[in-house]
């Protein structure tokens, strides 16, 4: 069996620094808001290029706390809408809700999977506020083209960087894009904790203090509370595993893109469409390799009969989710033809080679 993903063999290399780590954590006797954290932070804002790094409890923490800041900056409002494209994990709409804004749906590029500036020009409202360019799959948006739309219309950019860690466009690291951005760094990512993880970036000095706030209670001094914050800090546990795993990050990510290049080459199956080729100003990441067919079903049996691990990213767009049908009824072609069409195939640095030549040998044989 190839499974699609397997975190004992994508960790294993670095095992025994990740567990001499954690016991001096453990030894030190201090888990909270330590200088594990204050190394992590320090080095991801250089990693990313950005001032400053706010570590959270969460991805999705670290989405929502953006929001809030701005509102606690009084710079967005109760209701305010943020463009977000639907073909996207729901903690990119929770994030809004969650803050008391408003997702405003939008389609996606179909040649990028991306959110697509056309649909957000036609969905744009009085109340639209801010846009959010989702790196889906590890893939940096167009953000010479997000720019251009947000001055144009006086939004804030706010990155969703959950999944594209090492992404770059043109020559800035994702995370160092917008306004700000959110990372996650849930185990399966390109850069993963041991358990649930996020961060902050920013460049604004105002919004990263704002955030060290909320994230602690709302507060700066002990006891003494500013605003109705949370308890959403970065842990010592989890900033040492990163602060392991940060620097063969890069490492990583070229044993991912060659992957991708074997795929790319390889997949010759005329009944399979694989990503379009990143143009010139953007690096991709590669947290995901996404292809698409018209007969799901059919492939999904022949993966599993040579017995060859995939998953769905996503099956249902977010504006289809229950949890949204209070939200005002959008049709997304686009979004809603690929979420029956596409299906991520292992990617790994640590997939063995001889694995992939036998992935693209099955996806070669298989016939619609």
């Amino acid at each position: 069996m190839i499974p699609f993903f397997d975190l004992k063999i994508e960790d294993s290399p670095y095992i025994d620094e990740l567990k001499a780590r954690i016991s001096k954590v453990v030894d030190s006797g201090w888990y909270v808001l330590g200088k594990e954290l204050e190394e992590f932070e320090n080095s991801f804002s250089e990693y990313c290029g950005t001032r400053y790094t706010i570590g959270t409890g969460n991805g999705l923490d670290a989405l929502t706390l953006i929001f809030e800041a701005y509102k606690v900056l009084e710079i967005l409002h109760s209701g305010d809408e943020v463009l977000v494209p639907s073909n996207s994990f729901i903690a990119s709409a929770l994030g809004v809700t969650k803050a008391g804004l408003v997702p405003n749906f939008v389609d996606i590029d179909p040649d990028t999977f991306l959110i697509s500036l056309n649909s957000a020009e036609e969905r744009m409202t009085a109340k639209t506020k801010a846009i959010m360019p989702v790196h889906l799959y590890g893939r940096a948006c167009n953000m010479d083209a997000v720019w251009k739309f947000a001055n144009k219309h006086n939004l804030l950019v706010i990155e969703d960087a959950a999944q594209a860690h090492g992404a770059f466009w043109n020559e800035k690291r994702a995370g160092n894009l917008g306004n700000a951005a959110a990372f996650s760094f849930y185990p399966a990512k390109n850069l993963g904790a041991f358990g649930d993880a996020g961060a902050v970036t920013t460049n604004d000095p105002d919004l990263a203090h704002t955030i060290r706030k909320l994230r602690n209670y709302g507060c700066e001094s002990k006891y003494v509370n500013e605003y109705k914050g949370t308890n959403s800090r970065l842990d010592e546990m989890q900033a040492a595993v990163l602060n392991t795993k940060l620097k063969y990050l890069d490492q990583n990510t070229s044993g991912r893109r060659l992957i991708a290049e074997l795929y790319q080459d390889g997949i010759k199956n005329s009944n399979l469409q694989t990503p379009n080729i990143p143009i010139q100003k953007e690096s991709h990441s590669w947290h995901l390799y996404v292809i698409r067919t018209s007969n799901r079903a059919g492939l999904q049996e022949h993966l599993n009969k040579n017995k060859i691990g995939w998953s769905i990213h996503y099956p249902i767009p977010i504006h289809k989710q229950n949890a949204f049908n209070d939200a005002p009824d959008v049709y997304l072609p686009t979004t809603e033809e690929f979420s029956q069409q596409i299906i991520s195939l292992p990617i790994s640095s640590k997939l063995a080679h001889s694995h992939t030549n036998r992935i693209i040998e099955v996806l070669n044989d298989w016939s619609d």
